[in-house]
């Protein structure tokens, strides 16, 4: 690919969405092509329970877990919502006693806001601190989970440094207490192992457009003989009235498919990630682009980053590069904001940093070509994007 051909731009966005697998293209488009409603007593009925069928235990598979253990939502958003209010309120309701949450200081809003919910209605909600790399602290968790805990909310890769955080021994120190784990998985799935069984994890939000899917599904996993959610949402009783509704059974079927494509392809999917991303941070190196790694050396999802630009202008660097590269300044969630992202904030970043914060995330898609001219665009928009109350150096 070389800047004359650049119709649309490369596309470095991967923590917001990634691309349509074309498998997961194709499957939707198959069964939009025969409607069917899998409550119907027909033909096309049971050709879309099938098809629900098949994506689920596609989904399931993925993370080691029955069928019988996935719920479709909306999304991950969705997901979230229902463990945290849901799962709160079950267990009030079979151990009054557990009404302490602990959450991560790098939660995505989708926990956050719950939990400040569950403040209203007498939950004890805790915010569990982070190392100066964006990765949870354990010691401060073992010290912070007590008898009363009713469960804890960790993710399990961040959505802006994209820092793999220690799950299975967050479930140990959780589990020691009497208390459940949820991991907010959305940024994980598809990109990293999962094996639900191995990290001994009682809920698990998922995300299809985070792992090369469609937008506008999800899934939550909740382990056998965990406590099961109350239910958000009331109606036909479809899902066994956990999360009711007519199913979308295309969005399904492509959720589906890009599970099985990620089952095949995870370990060549991960080394890619990490051999173009070498590739893009070797390449601005080259070209006197100055930057640091927020994350320094904790584990990260092959493929993300975020870098900071010492006096550079975060937003006016992605709006010179719209047309060109597409890349991101802190949670896409949180965009509009004046105040500094959390999760910057809770690693030490002051407001100043954070305003020469981005983050890039290249998926299996991007050809190392690509990466290459990336950089170097890039790099010619970093030279014009100088903060104004302080010098850009090189």
């Amino acid at each position: 690919m070389n800047e004359k051909q650049g119709e649309k731009p490369i596309y470095l966005d991967g923590f917001s969405t990634l691309p349509l697998a074309p498998a997961a293209r194709d499957a939707m488009l198959a069964v939009w092509e025969q409607p069917g409603n899998a409550g119907s007593p027909n033909g096309s009925g049971e050709r879309a329970a099938r098809i629900i069928a098949d994506g689920r235990a596609a989904v399931a598979d993925l993370i080691g877990a029955a069928p019988g253990e996935i719920t479709f939502t909306s999304g991950a958003t969705e997901a979230n919502n229902l463990v945290m209010m849901g799962a709160a309120r079950a267990i009030r309701r079979s151990e009054p006693v557990r009404r302490r949450i602990l959450i991560s200081a790098i939660e995505h809003k989708a926990v956050i806001e719950p939990a400040r919910e569950l403040k209203g209605e007498g939950f004890i909600v805790e915010t569990v601190p982070v190392t100066s790399s964006g990765v949870v602290d354990l010691d401060a968790l073992h010290r912070m989970a007590k008898d009363d805990l009713a469960f804890a909310s960790i993710m399990f890769v961040n959505n802006e440094l994209g820092t793999v955080q220690p799950i299975r021994g967050a479930c140990e120190i959780v589990h020691a207490v009497g208390g459940r784990m949820h991991s907010d998985a959305a940024q994980a799935f598809g990109k990293v192992p999962l094996d639900v069984a191995d990290l001994d994890i009682d809920y698990l939000s998922l995300s299809s457009h985070k792992s090369y899917g469609p937008m506008g599904i999800g899934a939550l996993y909740v382990a056998a003989g965990t406590p099961r959610p109350n239910a958000q949402l009331f109606g036909g009783g479809q899902q066994s009235g956990l999360r009711p509704g007519t199913e979308p059974v295309a969005l399904i079927a492509g959720f589906g498919a890009a599970a099985l494509v990620a089952k095949t392809a995870l370990a060549d999917g991960s080394a890619h990630g990490s051999e173009v991303l070498a590739v893009l941070l070797d390449e601005l190196r080259k070209n006197q682009v100055r930057f640091l790694i927020p994350s320094n050396q904790a584990p990260r999802v092959p493929g993300g980053v975020a870098l900071l630009l010492p006096g550079t202008d975060g937003d006016a660097l992605c709006a010179r590069l719209a047309s060109k590269v597409s890349i991101s300044t802190g949670s896409a969630c949180t965009s509009g904001q004046i105040r500094t992202s959390h999760v910057l904030e809770s690693i030490g970043i002051s407001d100043q940093e954070a305003r020469s914060v981005i983050r890039i995330f290249c998926n299996n898609y991007n050809t190392v070509d690509e990466i290459r001219l990336a950089a170097r665009l890039i790099a010619d928009a970093v030279q014009r994007c100088t903060l104004a109350t302080g010098g850009h150096h090189q």
